[in-house]
């Protein structure tokens, strides 16, 4: 694809606004797993978390035709992204309710390492779409995308620490990305392309029984702690 030609600023167009959709997600995670962590250690945590998530994608993107030739991995993609959405509302031994699954910074980074990495499976799927084969479109894509991520996880942390309900909206986002990745599973086509209303029970059920599950062992762990004290 020849540089600077209506073909390739057109295809950068479309991998900028994939990334601009996918930055939200890498936000949630990286925002609800650093906000735990001491002040001092939430601003390094969202730079790195950001750097993780670009490392991790760019990657997957150069072995995306490899990765497109194993069965059920939008599945299981998918699930672990269900089990990290449920885990980012549970409290932790020692934590508070609407804890994060980590209050160390490594533990934070690996809780964003693997987010993205499961996330990843779907996003790079369309941005390697997009590029047509031409890597140096991801790579711009991804650049433009980092500063973005950045702000977005900034933002989303300040508005957690102020209204902690916001964490229930951010790990229904991560069940929606869920839900998407399961029902886009090939192996699944049979259930949910004959019928959109499959898709859509499909999606209201990860969601509501991520934020159910996630509440209600959120709140047996309140009560824990006071028959405690």
């Amino acid at each position: 694809m020849e540089l600077f030609s209506s073909a390739w600023l057109s295809a950068l167009l479309a991998i900028v606004l994939i990334d601009l959709v996918l930055a939200g997600d890498n936000a949630i995670v990286i925002a609800l797993a650093a906000r735990n962590l001491p002040s001092h250690l939430q601003k390094r945590a969202i730079v790195w978390g950001t750097v993780g998530a670009v490392v991790v994608r760019s990657l997957m993107t150069l072995g995306v035709v490899w990765l497109l030739k194993i069965p059920g991995l939008m599945l299981v993609g998918g699930l672990g992204l269900v089990w990290i959405a449920y885990k980012l509302l549970v409290p932790q031994e020692g934590e508070h309710a609407h804890g994060a699954m980590a209050t160390t910074f490594w533990g934070a980074m690996k809780t964003i390492v693997v987010a993205d990495a499961l996330m990843g499976v779907d996003n790079v799927l369309g941005v390697a779409g997009a590029a047509h084969g031409a890597f140096d479109l991801v790579v711009i894509g991804l650049l433009i995308s980092v500063p973005i991520v950045v702000w977005g996880s900034t933002l989303v942390l300040k508005l957690v620490e102020r209204f902690p309900i916001i964490t229930y909206a951010g790990a229904g986002v991560l069940a929606y990305t869920a839900a998407h990745m399961i029902v886009s599973e090939p192996l699944l086509d049979d259930v949910f392309d004959p019928s959109m209303l499959n898709r859509v029970v499909a999606h209201a059920a990860v969601i509501a029984g991520v934020l159910a599950a996630g509440w209600w062992a959120a709140h047996r762990h309140a009560r824990a702690r006071m028959s405690t004290t």
